[in-house]
């Protein structure tokens, strides 16, 4: 009689805990099967401690073309971009801001818009934030927002790289020799005609940089050396003709030159080396740094820098990022011909920026695809485990129901069995 309970007793309970695993299998643990969407596209959001952002497709209108034309030989290596960045330690990541590629959108998500223990304190009326470390009063962040222009207006990679150690050092009183920092570079760069034409109508409307320093190998550039394009305070309302004729125009490679080491060639010194060997050496150096930068994003991809950054650092943004296409840029109509001459002016950087749209864009495809193996590796390890969970959770039931006959222990092996096999096939069909 106490058997026979026992048989009746097992058999809903053995419903019930099919049901259970079948629920498991539509829905696994930390799996987006189950979740809706909400109303900020490309995140999802779930209640744990606090909240956890996602990121997912990118929308539409930047998906990846079809094939990506490949020019440059870059290894598995330029690709892999991966920051063990210490904000509890002593690392620091740098932000290089060149004119006009979306800076200062990008500078404001670092201070305001990342999702962090200790986040940035911005306070209102105020242009710079305090981003210290959890519990330490020394800052992680070395940008316009954070530190201000502490290496000079619009510091380039020559002056940055000379600069910043020491007054990082300085503001965390800490000893160059004893303590060694990981310093992390990043930057944005932008299409160099829409580039060269926003930094146009921003000096047009009266903006100069006439503060910056230009320092390199421990000098700023004579007069002689760098020569004003205009006299007076300023270059209010020039045509574009007029600021494409002056030779001295920084407008003109702004990117390169940014991004290059300068005292490859003699800094502004211009009668060092020629101008052929001066524009190969200096946008080989803007080749190399930019590669080597932990991070570098693109303004006319705003949700791959996005999600690139994210990877990159392992930190995540709070808000997507939102792609602005229709710039002052955008709205200023030139001719082919005028096109073309920009082009010209801009040589060397329109190949820095082929050069890195299609590093950036392979980083984003192999990023992605290497992604996708991360989930599909962690939704067979769950599998797995639920299998194991499965097989406990039957064995501990045949225990309790006191065992069966022949026929009841030969259906216990078949629906091992099946799992087995309904949990290989389903990694085929993946595979």
């Amino acid at each position: 009689m106490e058997e026979k309970f026992n048989r009746l007793i097992f058999i809903p309970i053995a419903a019930v805990l099919f049901l259970m695993i079948g629920y498991q299998y539509v829905c696994p643990a930390d799996s987006n099967t189950c979740y809706f969407r909400s109303d900020d596209k490309g995140l999802f959001q779930r209640s744990s401690s606090g909240f956890e952002l996602v990121y997912t497709e990118p929308e539409a209108d930047e998906d990846l073309p079809s094939k990506i034309t490949s020019k440059f030989n870059f290894t598995e290596r330029n690709l892999d971009r991966h920051v063990d960045f210490k904000i509890r330690g002593d690392d620091v990541m740098v932000f290089l801001h060149i004119q006009k590629t979306g800076g200062t959108t990008f500078g404001r998500h670092l201070v305001k818009n990342i999702q962090l223990e200790q986040p940035c304190d911005c306070m209102a009326g105020q242009r710079k934030c305090t981003c210290h470390r959890p519990g330490r009063a020394d800052s992680w962040l070395f940008s316009r927002f954070s530190t201000g222009w502490s290496c000079g207006l619009h510091a380039d990679w020559t002056e940055l790289t000379s600069c910043v150690p020491t007054v990082m050092n300085k503001r965390d009183k800490k000893s160059v020799q004893k303590n060694k920092r990981n310093f992390y570079y990043i930057t944005m760069l932008r299409d160099p005609v829409s580039r060269y034409l926003s930094e146009w109508k921003h000096v047009q409307r009266g903006a100069t940089w006439k503060t910056a320093l230009h320092m390199c190998d421990g000098r700023s550039p004579t007069e002689d050396e760098l020569p004003a394009c205009y006299s007076g305070d300023d270059w209010t309302g020039v045509p574009l003709i007029d600021f494409m004729s002056c030779p001295s125009n920084l407008a003109n490679n702004r990117q390169v030159r940014m991004l290059a080491d300068l005292s490859l060639v003699g800094c502004y010194n211009m009668s060092s080396v020629s101008e052929l060997e001066r524009g190969q050496v200096l946008l080989a150096s803007a080749k190399a740094n930019l590669l080597n930068m932990a991070f570098f994003g693109l303004t006319e991809f705003q949700r791959k820098t996005q999600y690139l950054f994210e990877r990159t650092f392992g930190l995540r943004f709070i808000r997507a990022f939102t792609q602005i296409n229709s710039t002052r840029a955008a709205s200023v109509g030139i001719s082919e011909k005028v096109r073309w001459r920009i082009e010209g002016l801009n040589a060397l950087d329109v190949e820095l920026y082929e050069y890195a749209k299609e590093l950036f864009l392979r980083r984003y495809q192999y990023s992605r695809q290497k992604q996708h193996q991360e989930e599909r590796l962690r939704r067979w390890q769950e599998r797995q485990q639920r299998q194991r969970l499965h097989r406990t959770y039957l064995s501990e039931l045949w225990r309790l129901g006191g065992g069966g006959g022949e026929e009841e222990e030969e259906q216990m092996k078949g629906l091992e069995e099946v799992a087995t096999t309904e949990d290989y096939s389903s990694q085929v069909v993946r595979w």
